[in-house]
């Protein structure tokens, strides 16, 4: 059973601003997680039931699981110095 990958707009956007062997290094882990959504070494987010991150070098990819519709949604990729802030 494998699940769906979805990126968010904003998630679509801060991937395409990374350098090209970045993306695909990323982009390997997230095909990792349609198979398995939460891999050994995976931080659960505190503040929600479904919000999950893994690393990819100095990178958080940040995403939810929607494990009724096997849907995982790709909500943030970003640098680890920023990636908790707030979105504005």
């Amino acid at each position: 059973m494998s699940y769906k990958i979805e990126f968010s707009n904003g998630a679509r956007k801060q991937f395409r601003k990374l350098p090209p062997d970045l993306q695909k290094r990323i982009q390997a882990k997230i095909n990792e997680l349609a198979i398995h959504p939460r891999p050994n070494r995976v931080k659960k987010l505190q503040g929600d039931d479904n919000s999950y991150r893994i690393r990819v070098g100095d990178y958080r990819v940040v995403y939810e699981i929607k494990d009724d519709i096997l849907l995982v949604i790709i909500i943030r990729i970003k640098h680890r110095s920023e990636v908790y802030k707030d979105e504005k």
